[in-house]
């Protein structure tokens, strides 16, 4: 089956074409970096006019590289939520247009169980079965989450940040830097040359049990607003000095709270309940001290460690076709009838 994808849940206007789940024929993106660069953040107002500007021409992109004629389009997938309101509505109508006109069915698609399935892309990727159960650790832009897989539309969020995401925390830290945005990259590069423990900054210590948990594990949940609290009293504190001596030191630091605190989470989660692996997903795994201190936890936990292929981290419309191809969504009828909704859950 072949699947035309759609993802505008941000700021990444994209379109892929994916075969049966697994094969990715094509995985067209645009990227809004450097419209909402000077804002320091995204703004949704721009985010919408650009998908409306860009997305005709990733959907041409999509198809015409995948080497397939439209006819051969089986059905459209696209993502109906979470993600800001105005965006999703941009992706969400193009699919819904095309789908009719095409005589193929709409399928909608979460976006959070797209990332978790992204590690599944590709035909060298691993198959599902051999694989589950795993714990989920998801850290995209604006999620942060633990989640056990037991199997494709089966999950069990097990803690959530109950504040900032880890790639909020990124951003916001790097804003406070004067790094620029998107802050997680350049954070990254930065930290490499920096001493890692110059600086004790918090690293999400145990949090209360309380209506902001929802009955969750106060131990497998984060909370990042402390952290970028901390580093804003520490630069009043100790001004860094022109020319940025320092500031390699501060950004290792900075970013090895963050690390730590989703690394000591995932250890607590793997021994809790046995699992096969350790899977992790969303923009922020690009970074490579997760990668690399995830490895360790994976290691000592005995588990598999699974990573997305860099093209399928950040948002991308591979995953989203990918998911659909697999069995996953809302279909026909329904999707054509379904509203998109920004704060749609995964359980």
């Amino acid at each position: 089956m072949n699947v035309l994808g759609i993802e505008t849940s941000c700021d990444e206007t994209a379109a892929a074409v994916v075969a049966d789940g697994r094969a990715v024929l094509s995985n067209s993106i645009f990227s809004q970096v450097a419209l909402h660069g000077p804002y320091g953040g995204v703004v949704p107002e721009i985010a919408s006019r650009s998908h409306v500007q860009t997305l005709p021409r990733m959907i041409d992109e999509a198809v015409t590289t995948s080497g397939l004629d439209w006819n051969a389009i089986d059905c459209v997938a696209a993502t109906f939520g979470p993600g800001l309101s105005s965006s999703l509505l941009i992706g969400v109508s193009a699919a819904r247009g095309m789908a009719q006109c095409l005589n193929r069915p709409l399928i909608a698609i979460n976006h959070i169980e797209a990332h978790i399935y992204s590690i599944f892309l590709d035909d060298d990727a691993p198959q599902p079965a051999d694989v589950l159960p795993f714990l989920a650790l998801v850290v995209s832009g604006g999620h942060t989450m633990l989640v056990r897989v037991e199997g494709l539309g089966q999950y069990q969020i097990l803690g959530r940040t109950i504040d900032d995401a880890a790639g909020e925390a990124f951003d916001k830290g790097a804003n406070l830097l004067q790094l620029g945005y998107p802050g997680g990259p350049v954070v990254d590069r930065l930290a490499r040359d920096g001493d890692r423990d110059a600086i004790a900054f918090p690293r999400g210590g145990q949090l209360k049990v309380g209506p902001l948990l929802g009955g969750m594990d106060p131990a497998l949940c984060f909370s990042f607003s402390g952290l970028k609290t901390a580093l804003l009293y520490y630069l009043r504190d100790n001004p860094l000095p022109e020319g940025g001596e320092g500031l390699a030191d501060v950004a290792a630091s900075y970013q090895e709270a963050i690390i730590e605190a989703l690394a000591a989470r995932c250890e607590t989660a793997l021994k809790q309940g046995e699992v096969r692996a350790l899977a992790v997903v969303g923009g922020v795994s690009l970074n490579s001290r997760l990668r690399a201190r995830l490895a360790e936890v994976a290691a000592e936990a005995d588990v598999r460690l699974l990573l997305s292929k860099p093209a399928y981290c950040a948002d991308n419309a591979a995953m989203i076709a990918g998911l659909a191809g697999a069995g996953q969504g809302i279909r026909g009828n329904a999707a054509l009838g379904m509203d998109v909704n920004p704060n749609m859950r995964l359980d």
